[in-house]
């Protein structure tokens, strides 16, 4: 019989990973994709966008597994087109950890990314969608983001970076909510205890795969939780600091395919990079 891969799970990031800077997928990692299919292992994307995000997309890719959606507050079948898990925010609490941000920073700009799988994107008046190719609605005021149930806010503020900003929220926050840095211009509050690697955890074990035969790849800090329930965790050439310092290895940039870089070496390939190391 033949001998199964060492690795059984490729869980990837989105943004900043596997796709390239212009939000497509290259056929270099599509292909790298599929070698990793024919050696048994399954894909799993993992990724801060919620559910209605990421619809174009699957299609696309003809991808139907399942997803970890919405920083890990959702979990996808996209064969079933349903949700198999959703936790929501609590929005008193998230009102409140606004409030609390607020008084060490001053006036900040939020979003709330609503539950379900046709829930909208919410932003209020100043608030600028770091990925202008992600649908949103402008709401006129901080109380209409809360008129359905959330299940992550995002938060930006007009001077402030996005480490800073992560740093006085976690701060400020508290247990009222799990803070994160997902990527430039992306602070966001999702519920308390929830993050990629809780999601990570549960889509693996409903497909019956241990963390050590897990690959993830990642860029921002909203991916060490992932990494943490990985047996071998690469982190993107482009990526944040703190995820390098995390990283068994690091690969090239998602502009430069960086995932099939490591993909090609781990499950075989005849044609270039195919074992080319991590940088």
């Amino acid at each position: 019989m033949p001998t199964p891969p060492a690795y059984a799970l490729v869980a990837t990031d989105l943004d900043g990973t596997l796709l390239r800077p212009d939000d497509t997928v290259s056929a270099r990692s599509r292909a790298a994709l599929g070698l990793a299919a024919a050696s048994g292992a399954r894909h799993l994307i993992v990724t801060g966008r919620p559910v209605p995000g990421i619809r174009a997309l699957l299609a696309d890719l003809a991808y139907t597994g399942l997803v970890v959606c919405g920083q890990g507050t959702q979990l996808y079948d996209a064969d079933a087109g349903r949700l198999l898990r959703s936790v929501a925010l609590d929005r008193e609490a998230a009102d409140t950890a606004l409030g609390k941000i607020e008084a060490e920073v001053g006036a900040v700009f939020a979003a709330v990314d609503q539950d379900g799988v046709d829930g909208v994107t919410l932003t209020e008046t100043g608030y600028r969608m770091p990925n202008p190719t992600l649908p949103a609605q402008r709401v006129g005021s901080r109380e209409a983001l809360w008129e359905r149930p959330v299940i992550k806010v995002l938060v930006r503020h007009p001077e402030l970076g996005d480490d800073a900003l992560a740093a006085v929220a976690r701060g400020a926050v508290g247990d009222l909510a799990t803070v994160t840095m997902a990527g430039p211009g992306t602070v966001e509050l999702a519920p308390r205890g929830v993050d990629k690697g809780t999601g990570l955890a549960a889509a693996a074990e409903l497909l019956g795969i241990g963390a050590e035969r897990t690959v993830a790849f990642g860029d921002m800090p909203n991916d060490l939780p992932m990494f943490a329930g990985s047996g071998l965790r690469v982190a993107m050439g482009n990526a944040h600091p703190e995820l390098r310092a995390a990283a068994d290895e690091v690969t090239l940039s998602n502009a430069e395919d960086g995932v099939a870089v490591v993909l090609e070496r781990l499950f075989g390939t005849g044609g270039r990079g195919g074992q080319g190391p991590g940088l």
